[in-house]
């Protein structure tokens, strides 16, 4: 009897097989780009790039890019992945040409980004429609949330800087369209700025902001619809300001730093006054009351601003604050949203906690670090990370179902991505055979059908 030694069996590796694909469950990502438009409308922006008797199309060339980050890659050579798959991915353009194409786009950096970011809220426009009651928008309204991300560098890049956190490179940005409980979210803003820019930059925000409605169906670009939330670093003046100005009135859930003036507001509120959070199921939330605060607290802000405080039991070792009072901690924020009971507000704002998700998918998806020196080469990488969450977002909403659509886009790629198929050709036509005992291959194939029955672009 021979003896087992290991616990894994032995393989023997050869090279030279021809029909097997790897990557192959990336063909959901292919199927979404084709049902999108996303291909013809980033092809047809970046038309005026296209040089004399090119080979590639530039935005394939970007589409290829931003297809193998969304498939895990975190630099412009990783395209390779697909190039080597031309039956699923087709033509991919070598790496000299992407990085031409990355260096053209940057030397026409806001033409070019305009253009892109033009593509993209043409498709979302298309996908929200397509997606019916699985869109952000199905109840009528959209919440957009904005966060600053540190990226660091870890080599001298251009604007690179020390940030807050005492690291070192660049603190983007961004916004994120919430797809609710039943979903993920989107990304709708990307604003690359050095590693010391300031959290509460009001201009910044009004910026990001401008660049997120510019990505949203035309209804939702201004309106009480649309509301933007933020953590304290929205909490000033100019922003909130600019959010009520006359003619936009959006709705906005904006953090507040506890002040002086709020703390000594707070200790004057009856306790009587006040409201016992809400779960979202909702339930109490155990040790937590709200209350809203009036009077000279809210001169100089604008008219129809609500202030909302929270008090809550600190979690076990939590170090409290000055401004925190009773051994509670204290948290305040805006709104000009008057038909909600306080409680309800104060729970809409406390699920701003969703843009955290989404900024630890953007880092695990092409944000972990700027490949690129320059800064003008890294705003069109930024734009191609949010190309992939795009897809990343857009493919579960229209494809999948149940708790396969709150994937986060590790598991994505570990169980439905990462799958091997056997490329088959019979009757002149190119099958694509996935195997049959990867527990997945039932969710894929489900996917696909689904993706299949959607109407095609014009």
């Amino acid at each position: 009897m021979e003896k087992r030694i290991g616990s894994y069996p032995r393989v023997r590796i050869e090279s030279g097989g021809r029909t097997v694909v790897s990557q192959a469950g990336g063909v959901l990502l292919v199927e979404t780009v084709r049902k999108t438009g996303l291909d013809t409308a980033i092809s047809a922006a970046l038309m005026p790039w296209q040089k004399p008797r090119a080979v590639h199309d530039p935005g394939k060339v970007l589409l290829d890019v931003a297809l193998a980050v969304a498939l895990g890659g975190d630099c412009l050579a990783d395209a390779s992945m697909l190039r080597a798959e031309p039956a699923v991915f087709g033509p991919v353009a070598s790496d000299p040409t992407v990085s031409r194409l990355i260096d053209t786009l940057a030397a026409s950096e806001e033409k070019a980004l305009a253009a892109v970011r033009a593509a993209r809220a043409e498709a979302r426009a298309r996908v929200w429609t397509v997606a019916g009651e699985r869109a952000p928008n199905a109840d009528g309204a959209v919440t957009v949330d904005l966060d600053g991300v540190l990226v660091i560098a870890h080599s001298d890049k251009e604007d690179a800087a020390p940030t807050w956190k005492r690291t070192y490179g660049h603190h983007p940005l961004m916004g994120f369209v919430d797809h609710g409980p039943g979903g993920t979210g989107e990304p709708v803003a990307a604003l690359l700025r050095p590693g010391n820019a300031g959290s509460n930059t009001a201009d910044d925000h009004v910026t990001a902001t401008q660049l997120a409605l510019a990505q949203l169906p035309k209804e939702y670009r201004r309106g009480r619809r649309t509301l933007i939330r933020t953590d304290s670093a929205g909490g000033t003046h100019t922003f909130v300001t600019w959010l009520a100005q006359r003619g936009r009135w959006l709705s906005y859930s904006v953090g507040m730093t506890v002040t002086e003036q709020i703390h000594s507001h707070v200790l004057k509120v009856p306790a009587s006054a006040w409201t016992p959070a809400v779960e979202t199921g909702g339930g109490i939330r155990d040790g937590a009351w709200v209350a809203e605060l009036t009077g000279d607290v809210l001169t100089g802000w604008p008219k129809g601003m609500r202030l909302i405080v929270r008090k809550e039991r600190p979690h076990p070792g939590a170090q409290l604050r000055i401004t925190d009072a009773d051994g509670l901690r204290l948290t305040c924020f805006a709104t000009n949203t008057a038909n909600l009971p306080i409680a309800e507000l104060e729970l809409r704002h406390r699920l701003r906690a969703r843009a955290e998700d989404r900024i630890r998918n953007a880092r695990a998806t092409g944000l972990r670090n700027l490949p690129l020196h320059r800064t003008a080469q890294n705003r069109i990488w930024l734009e191609i990370v949010q190309v992939a969450l795009d897809l990343l977002a857009w493919m579960p909403m229209l494809a999948l179902t149940g708790t396969a659509r709150l994937w986060e886009p590790r598991r994505l790629r570990l169980r439905l991505f990462a799958a091997a198929g056997q490329l088959v050709t019979t009757g002149r036509r190119r099958v694509l055979r996935l195997a049959r005992h990867w527990p997945w291959t039932d969710v894929i194939t489900d996917a696909l059908n689904q993706l299949a029955i959607l109407p095609n672009p014009d």
